[in-house]
């Protein structure tokens, strides 16, 4: 692979990425006229198309920017214009075999960075979501099972409680401790359908001790929700998590498959961007001149 055509895949990957960032923003929601044409407006202040779509790239690069600089790693933007006017003049001043070096060195030294601020977060997390469950446990109403889980019922419900196997229909919010909801099927315009043996396991035993048509908020610690692994860019490394959820029907047996909508999100995309920043160069050839 070219270092012109991985550069030029890594542009356009940043554009679909932020093309899926609007999509998800909006999954479930019916834009208004005037929303719409706000966005259009928006849009034709940049120029023609080529001039909008040079916008989007840049943001895609500023947003990877902003990222680095978040785990202590802040690239200089001088650099980055004198690279890109070096370059369309035909005067760089490395060749592919020394920006592939470079790239692979500033990938450990980031890797590494990333690490680092991964497993501080994830202490840091580990420690609130012990005092918060420690506190919420002494709190009336609610209850703590043997695995950790704590749950209140606000609304018994009158039917039947699911199995592990059953699938399962509801309404539910999520958030974190501080507050911060980061998904909801409200966003989704929709209930959400599952089969409760593939969720995280404190949706699977929580769910359990509900009955259908009943209401309860799930307390669940990091263990048995996603552990020491992210999800996206609002829950971070060992996060408890905060449901609320509405029963409202339950289907036996092992039958569908998750019926929310299904979309690329922006961090499977930016997960794609990584994996090709780390595909290995080729190492240069000798080749007849003009030859790709």
């Amino acid at each position: 692979m070219t270092k012109t055509f991985k550069y030029s895949a890594l542009a356009l990957a940043a554009v679909f990425a932020l093309a899926a960032c609007k999509q998800e923003a909006g999954a479930g929601k019916a834009a208004s006229g005037a929303s719409a044409a706000a966005a259009s407006g928006a849009a034709a202040s940049l120029g023609n198309s080529t001039q909008q779509a040079s916008y989007v790239m840049g943001m895609g690069i500023g947003q990877q920017l902003k990222e680095m600089k978040e785990i202590g790693l802040e690239l200089d933007r001088k650099l980055i214009d004198q690279a890109i006017e070096d370059t369309l003049a035909g005067k760089a001043k490395l060749n592919d075999q020394q920006a592939g070096e470079v790239m692979m060195a500033f990938q450990t030294e980031l890797g590494k960075k990333a690490q680092a601020k991964l497993e501080a977060d994830g202490k840091a997390n580990q420690q609130k979501g012990d005092a918060f469950l420690a506190e919420n446990g002494k709190k009336q109403g609610v209850k703590t099972t043997a695995s950790g889980l704590q749950y209140t019922i606000k609304t018994e419900g009158t039917g039947a409680q699911p199995k592990a196997t059953d699938t399962v229909t509801v309404e539910y919010e999520g958030r974190l401790i501080d507050g911060t909801v980061f998904d909801s099927s409200k966003q989704h315009g929709m209930p959400a359908t599952f089969q409760l043996n593939g969720m995280i396991p404190g949706w699977t035993e929580g769910l359990q001790l509900m009955k259908e048509g009943g209401e309860a908020t799930l307390f669940i610690p990091a263990k048995l929700a996603y552990g020491p692994q992210p999800q996206g860019n609002k829950i971070g490394p060992n996060a408890t998590l905060i449901f609320d959820v509405k029963l409202l029907k339950i289907e036996k047996g092992e039958k569908a498959q998750q019926q929310m909508p299904q979309q690329i999100s922006p961090e499977q995309l930016q997960q794609i961007q990584q994996q090709m920043q780390q595909m290995p160069q080729e190492q240069p050839q000798a080749k007849p001149e003009g030859k790709k």
